[in-house]
């Protein structure tokens, strides 16, 4: 007999199954197998009795509403019956009393006449003529103030009731087509008619078919950085608007931090709400930026759009600083914050690209360049400042200088000090400006018209117009001293704003008449 080859079913067939190499990890994974099955018929099961306690609960709480609604239809349905029936009972009283007092009348009347009809016959057939005279005459007399001529035979009122008839096919039709309510269909966002501008959003909408059992819609909205449909993971989560009665809507005093936002919008009815519409993105262009503290002067304390003078800023840092070198000298005139020695918990970050402001240029700059376009921002300051500034610089602007003292910048300055004065500042030369200081101020910079106009951002009236030609980007720029001021960003360039801008609004001036 020849020898048996390794691995033949006869050299296998008398080994127990374990031994088999692969024996027990196949077990494993049809154990593994079969306890997760297990695992989900056991939460499907779960789940089918959950159902099933919510079909009880649910058909009970819908059938009692369908109880109360039909309750209320029967009550109103009575209501209206008893007020129809009163409605005819008054009427048919009005009727009869109209009716029995004209009886009554016509009865007197006849009484009277027939009683006059005797006394004629009986004088007529009398002997005496001597009396007949003066009987006719008495006669004659009783026949002209009698009742029965003075009645008029035409009744009153009608017999006939039909104008209190009544037909309710209409109604009975109405009634016969009574079923539950249908789910809304979703509703279809009219992009065409839908408006972006002054930060604020209209978004308009219609129902694909008519449907009279609407009560309200829900709008929800985010913000993004994608175009096109929204994802189905973002940071920003939807926010909700409720009870919205008409198919339009408009979000008003919006901040456009980000590029674009999403919309989508559903249908409710009393007892359900539809699906949501097909989502639809709308740009949300607007210049968004922060103030970028590596460029900012030791004294002024920046948190993320706010500024505040801190006296004693650069001084606090530079001993800290210097004490942890171990050193602890306080600060001389030569190591003094006004020499520009930087924090160093205020290193340059790279942004900026340039040293940190020093000396009397209390400055920081915007961390978004400006290079074409319109672009639109606002600046609340604190009234009590002794100075304060805004307006653009070229990145260049060097760590001395002050904003509007040289040709790298532009800029409305407002010092309380000792005196009030609002000026606007280039190059050096300054205008004042005959106009009360506003707590709040806007700029428009239209970078390749070459265009800076500064208005009241609460009134929107042109305070200044700066006429350039830019040859370089620009940036924004702010200077405080013994004060704060707020920058609000993400803003759109307001309609007004552009309307007084194309028609070249005549209080506007240009630098070339600073002095």
């Amino acid at each position: 007999m020849g020898s048996l080859k390794s691995g033949s079913p006869a050299r296998l067939r008398g080994l127990p199954v374990c031994a088999l190499p692969w024996g027990q990890e196949a077990l494993r994974k049809i154990i593994t197998t079969l306890a997760v099955k297990n695992e989900e018929i056991q939460s499907f099961i779960y789940s089918l009795k959950q159902m099933l306690l919510n079909v009880e609960a649910n058909s009970a709480k819908v059938q009692e509403d369908l109880e109360a609604e039909f309750q209320s239809l029967f009550s109103l349905l009575e209501e209206l019956k008893e007020g129809m029936l009163m409605k005819i009972k008054q009427d048919r009283a009005s009727r009869a009393y109209e009716l029995q007092n004209q009886l009554a009348a016509c009865t007197r009347a006849l009484e009277s006449s027939e009683e006059l009809l005797e006394t004629a016959n009986q004088t007529l057939q009398a002997t005496d003529r001597e009396d007949f005279p003066q009987a006719a005459k008495q006669i004659k007399d009783g026949v002209t103030m009698a009742p029965a001529f003075r009645l008029s035979l035409k009744a009153k009122v009608s017999d006939n009731m039909s104008h209190l008839m009544v037909d309710f096919a209409q109604e009975r039709r109405m009634l016969q087509a009574l079923t539950f309510l249908p789910v809304p269909s979703a509703p279809v966002i009219d992009l065409a008619e839908s408006l972006v501008a002054d930060n604020c959003v209209t978004l308009v909408w219609r129902m694909p078919d008519e449907d009279n059992k609407i009560d309200h819609y829900v709008l929800e909205y985010r913000r993004t950085n994608f175009e096109g449909p929204p994802r189905l993971k973002e940071d920003q989560p939807w926010m909700v608007i409720e009870g919205i009665q008409q198919t339009e809507y408009t979000l008003t005093g919006l901040k456009f931090d980000m590029k674009y936002m999403n919309f989508r919008v559903k249908a409710c009815n009393k007892a359900v709400s539809g699906e949501f519409s097909e989502p639809v993105t709308l740009e949300t262009p607007a210049f968004m930026f922060r103030l970028d503290a590596s460029t900012s002067h030791q004294n002024l304390r920046v948190d993320d759009l706010s500024v505040e003078w801190d006296a004693m800023g650069g001084k606090v840092q530079d001993i800290k600083a210097r004490e942890k070198d171990g050193k602890g000298r306080t600060a001389s005139p030569v190591n003094s914050p006004a020499r520009g020695t930087p924090s160093p918990k205020r290193m340059p970050s790279g942004r900026g690209g340039r040293d940190r402001f020093t000396a009397e240029s209390y400055t920081v700059l915007g961390d978004t360049l400006i290079d074409g376009g319109e672009h639109y921002w606002e600046v609340r300051y604190e009234p009590d400042s002794k100075a304060f500034g805004l307006g653009v610089a070229y990145r260049s602007l060097g760590r001395f200088e002050q904003l509007g003292k040289t040709a790298a910048s532009w800029c409305v300055y407002v010092n309380n000090w000792l005196q009030v004065s609002f000026t606007a500042k280039h190059a050096n030369k300054a205008k004042v400006l005959d106009t009360p200081v506003p707590d709040c101020l806007g700029v428009h910079c239209d970078f390749h018209q070459g265009l800076l106009s500064f208005y009241n951002a609460r009134t929107k009236q042109l305070l200044h117009t700066f006429k350039a030609k830019f040859t370089q980007p620009l940036l924004p720029a702010f200077t405080v001293w013994c004060g704060s001021f707020h920058v609000t960003a993400g803003l759109q360039v307001p309609s007004s704003v552009r309307c007084l801008q194309k028609r070249g609004s005549a209080t506007s001036s240009s630098n070339t008449s600073l002095t």
